[in-house]
This record gives C-alpha cells, sequence and structure tokens, in this order.
C-alpha cells in the first residue's frame, strides 16, 4: 500500500476501495481529515458529487450526476444548499438523497418521452407532468415500484419544484429560466393516501408486556446501553436518533421534584425539548449516567453521552448508532419465545422493531384521551394528520367493542337490550355518541338529561329504578364497588346512636336499590359464565379497550348519597 501511496500525486487521488479494511479505514479517516483543510462547502457545492463530512455529516456522498437535465440538476443543488441547515441528524443525506433522486425520476421521464429530451425549461408544461404521473403509474402497477414509493416520489418531486420557484431560481439568469408556470403539480396529482383500517404499527399489551419482561436476555447479549436505549424507546416514544444522541447530562428537574428528559428533535430541528417522564423512568437514566460516568471518569461531563458505543470510543464520547441498537433488537426479538396477540394468535416479530416502541407511545396517549393537539406537540408531528391517524385507530378499535358488547348491554332490571344486535348500524354508532351521556354505573338515554350533559335528571339519579339506564359488562367493577358503599352505609347507620328517627330513615340506603342492584349483577355475571371461552375472550378485550377509552362525565352527584324519602320506593327498615 505505501508503494502505491508514494507514486500517487495526492494523498486524496488514492482508491482506498481495494485496500483490507484494516487498511482502508484509517486511510480514509486520512484523506478526509486532509480534504477539510483543503476543501470548502463553497467550492464542492460547484461539483455534481458532495462529499457531505464538508458539511458536518459524515462519510457520506450525495450524487446529482443522476439528474440528466443541467438546469434540473443545477436547481436541485440549489435547493439541497439551502435546506441543509434546516435538518439536523444521522439521516438528513439520506432524506435529501431521496428528493434528488425523485428530481431524478421527473428528468428520466422528461429524457424519455420529449425529443429535446426535457434540456429547455421554456418549452416544458403540464403534459410533461402528466406523463411523468402516468410513468410512475406504470411503474407501480408492473410492480417496478410500490404504491407507497410512487407517492413518495411525486411529493418529493412537487415538493422540490415548488420550493425552487419559491427560491426565485426560475427568473432571468438563474437555472430554472423560461420555466413555464403550468409546468406544476396540481393538489389532486398526488395519490391520495389509502384508509386504513387496520390496528397500526403499535405493538398490543399481550407483545409489549413479554417484550419489557424480557429485557434482562437483551442485556446480557449486547450489553447494559443497548437495554437502556431499548427501555428509553418504549418509555417515552422518542424517536430512535433521539435516544441514541442523548448527552449525558439530559435529565432536568422542576421546582416540584417532576423530571423532564432534555433531548434534540433531529428531524425538526428543534434544540432543547423537553418531555415530561416517569419518575421510574428518571430512575433509569440517573442509574446510568452513574455506571456511564464510572467507566469514562476522565470525560468532561458536557463531552460524554448517556448511550456510548462499544468500540472506537475510549472515551466515551461517541454515541451508539441507531443501526447497531437495530441489529442488536433484532437478534433479541428473534431469539424470544413466540409472541402472541390478544386472542392467542402469534404476533409476526417483523413488526417489532425501533419505532414500533414511538408507535405504541402515541397510540396509548390517543387511547387515553389525550388531546390531538397536546398529542401532536408531544411527538413533534409537523401534520396534524399524522397525529389524527392514531386517534382513527382509537375509533375503530372502540367501535369493535362497541359492537361486541352490544348484545351483552342490560337495564337497571337486568333485562336484556339489543338483544340481538350484533353490528350496529351506522345511525346506530352515531346515537351512542349524540343520543346518551355517561352516568356513574352506565349510561342514559333520558333526552333531557342527554341535553343537559348529564347534569339534568329529572328523576333525581335514581338509574337503576329507571328505564332509560344502560349497563354492560364494562361496568361491572363500578356496579360492585356501589353495593359495597350501600352495605357499608347501612350497617353504620344501623349502629348510628346520634340520629333522629327521621334523619335514620333518610340516610338509609333503600333496600329496593340494594336489591335491584345485587340482581343487575348477577344477571350481568349470568351472562358472561354462559359465553363460550372464545367468546369470553372477545368480552373481555372489549371491556378492557372500553374502560380504557371511557371519559366520565363527572355529574356533581355523591356517589354514595341516598335519595330524598319516596313512599312508593320506600321499605319498612330491617
Amino acid at each position: 500500500m505505501l508503494r502505491r501511496l508514494a507514486t500517487s500525486s495526492s494523498i486524496l487521488d488514492f482508491d482506498a476501495a481495494p485496500l483490507p479494511r484494516h487498511q482502508r479505514s484509517p486511510l480514509t479517516d486520512m484523506q478526509r481529515a486532509v480534504s477539510r483543510q483543503t476543501a470548502n462547502p463553497d467550492d464542492e457545492q460547484a461539483k455534481d458529487v458532495w462529499q457531505m463530512h464538508l458539511f458536518g455529516h459524515g462519510r457520506k456522498r450525495l450524487d446529482f450526476t443522476v439528474i440528466t437535465q443541467p438546469w434540473l440538476r443545477d436547481a436541485a443543488k440549489h435547493w439541497v444548499s439551502e435546506e441543509l441547515p434546516l435538518r439536523r441528524g444521522e439521516n438528513v443525506v439520506a432524506v435529501l438523497r431521496d428528493h434528488v433522486n425523485s428530481i431524478a425520476a421527473l428528468g428520466n421521464s422528461l429524457r424519455l418521452h420529449r425529443d429535446d429530451h426535457g434540456m429547455i425549461p421554456a418549452d416544458l408544461g403540464r403534459a410533461d407532468i402528466v406523463a411523468f404521473l402516468n410513468r410512475l403509474k406504470h411503474q407501480e402497477s408492473t410492480s417496478q415500484i410500490s404504491a407507497h414509493q410512487r407517492r413518495k416520489t411525486a411529493q418529493h418531486a412537487a415538493l422540490v419544484l415548488r420550493e425552487c420557484r419559491a427560491q426565485g431560481l426560475d427568473r432571468a439568469g438563474r437555472p430554472m429560466a423560461g420555466l413555464s408556470q403550468e409546468f406544476a403539480f396540481r393538489r389532486n396529482d398526488l395519490p391520495a393516501v389509502p384508509k386504513d383500517d387496520r390496528p397500526g404499527r403499535a405493538l398490543p399489551d399481550s407483545v409489549l408486556n413479554p417484550l419489557i419482561a424480557s429485557l434482562g436476555q437483551l442485556e446480557a447479549a449486547a450489553g447494559r446501553d443497548a437495554r437502556v436505549a431499548v427501555q428509553l424507546l418504549i418509555d417515552t416514544g422518542r424517536r430512535p436518533n433521539e435516544i441514541c444522541k442523548l448527552p449525558w447530562d439530559c435529565l432536568d428537574q422542576d421546582r416540584d421534584g417532576k423530571y423532564a428528559l432534555i433531548y434534540t428533535d433531529f428531524k425538526n430541528n428543534r434544540v432543547g425539548r423537553r418531555l415530561a417522564i416517569a419518575d421510574a423512568t428518571a430512575a433509569l437514566i440517573i442509574e446510568h449516567k452513574q455506571h456511564v460516568r464510572a467507566r469514562f471518569g476522565d470525560t468532561s461531563l458536557s463531552e460524554l453521552v448517556l448511550v456510548p458505543r462499544a468500540t472506537r470510543n475510549p472515551d466515551g464520547t461517541c454515541s451508539i448508532s441507531d443501526d447497531v441498537l437495530a441489529s442488536a433488537h433484532r437478534s433479541w426479538v428473534d431469539g424470544l419465545g413466540a409472541l402472541r396477540r390478544p386472542d392467542g394468535t402469534e404476533f409476526d416479530k417483523a413488526a417489532v422493531f425501533l419505532y414500533a416502541y414511538r408507535h405504541s407511545y402515541a397510540q396509548r396517549h390517543a387511547d387515553a384521551g389525550t388531546p390531538v393537539d397536546v398529542l401532536r406537540e408531544l411527538m413533534g408531528h409537523r401534520s396534524l394528520v399524522t397525529t389524527q391517524g392514531y386517534y382513527s385507530v382509537t375509533a375503530t378499535r372502540v367501535r369493535k367493542a362497541v359492537d361486541a358488547l352490544a348484545a351483552h348491554q342490560f337495564d337497571g332490571r337486568g333485562q336484556h337490550v339489543w338483544s340481538q344486535a350484533r353490528a350496529l348500524l351506522e345511525s346506530e354508532h352515531q346515537r351512542l355518541v349524540v343520543g346518551q351521556v355517561a352516568v356513574p354505573f352506565g349510561s342514559c338515554t333520558e333526552p333531557s338529561n342527554v341535553q343537559a350533559g348529564g347534569g339534568g335528571c329529572p328523576f333525581r339519579f335514581r338509574c337503576l329504578g329507571c328505564g332509560h339506564f344502560r349497563s354492560d359488562p364494562s361496568y361491572l367493577p363500578e356496579l360492585k364497588d356501589y353495593l359495597d358503599t350501600l352495605l357499608r352505609d347501612r350497617e353504620r347507620i344501623r349502629s348510628a346512636t346520634e340520629l333522629d328517627e327521621w334523619a335514620r330513615a333518610e340516610a338509609m340506603p333503600s333496600e329496593h336499590e340494594i336489591t335491584r342492584l345485587r340482581q343487575l349483577i348477577r344477571r350481568v355475571e349470568q351472562d358472561l359464565d354462559g359465553l363460550s371461552d372464545g367468546d369470553r375472550q372477545q368480552i373481555e378485550e372489549a371491556v378492557r379497550v372500553v374502560r380504557r377509552t371511557r371519559q366520565t362525565v363527572h355529574l356533581g352527584l355523591p356517589t354514595i348519597s341516598p335519595p330524598a324519602p319516596d313512599p312508593e320506593l320506600k321499605t319498612s327498615q330491617p
């Protein structure tokens, strides 16, 4: 190697590719160091292949030669040069390369269907955009590209073209001079995103819980740093590169003693983002900080990272890459036993990847009723549509749960309601939303109470004796708690010696109410006992979903407050 290097006019001209890895790596480091001293970003932008380390993006290259037309290539280079300072993270070059390749696809379409090969921007028009879109459709239909790739290619080309115009590149003397306004994408040109009612990429609890329980195996195989990184991904829902790039001092505590994670949103170029975290997550970070500090005691805390990589990192200043973490994670997941869905069927392990923990985190918040604008800010989404996708999954899941519980709904007398309903009509689902209101142990369909938002019951909230009351198995815990409360109150009032008789009579829970409540609980339990194992499992899952997403309406009504004396309901006290 030394003999070949001595004959080269410059170290930058030496081709290191044929060398063994142990020789190639130090030589490329030397070439990069020399290049930094002899070149600058301004000179690099005049070239058609950019060495991205000059822009602070590692050993990567960005190749513009894939764009055939010189004017279109120059326009793409102008766009990239303005976009580079606005982006952070390890995936910047890959994202920009996707956009450049999309412009290259547009250029290839011009080259193939035009006699001038698209070399004259002033001659281009709307027909050329249509030809490009048709070419993408043909490539999808012949399985050359996927539907997702077709949509992304069109979106990226439209974005770059639109922003190049915004930069004034179509003015005289600029690369796109003379380009007609008709050479542009319209809103309806881009393929619509297909509606997807599937559960999404969030991991169900039946899969996530075994993964959490098996994190010790990940630590044994890949080390403590990998285990901590994956656990933080699960707990915080951050992107993999956001966790991998955490500095050592990434934890803050407010005056109330609550902790926040300080991280960088590389995708949106937002530094110093704060995320409220649980005390258990904060304790994990504090413990790992101490562990890392003990390993790299001589390194300045300002340079130390929270999750250091395992090799070529003697001072602990280099973070683990998300690719290395993903590889360790994949080996760990593939080595686990079968993962199961809630219905007992096997879950595809290929769906357990690092980013799935972020989807799971967002889905948990959506299921818990976090406002969509809050979740959007929490997740750092640019578009509200992205955030709303998690709520559509929640709505679909709740709808299925309501369908499952519809055949197991009872009134206050323990009689079936909608006993033949297996799948609700659209109008019935709408009525569930606008035609009823939540009450402590079920729902109420009484019109005046619904109109008052649950605060205008004309019968003083005597739900168990009202024909407008509905309940189902998802309310069993509340029904049982209320029965226990009534029984405790009855015994306490019976033993009280300081009450006058009239006060005792008014405070005493009604025996009719206790009997009716016992009958309702017994009827619901009998209905569940009569189900097959499969049906019971389906109802249990529906109950879990409904209870998680239910928003309780507080009526300002004490749950144990007895009614005023009613001669028709009052019975003699034993």
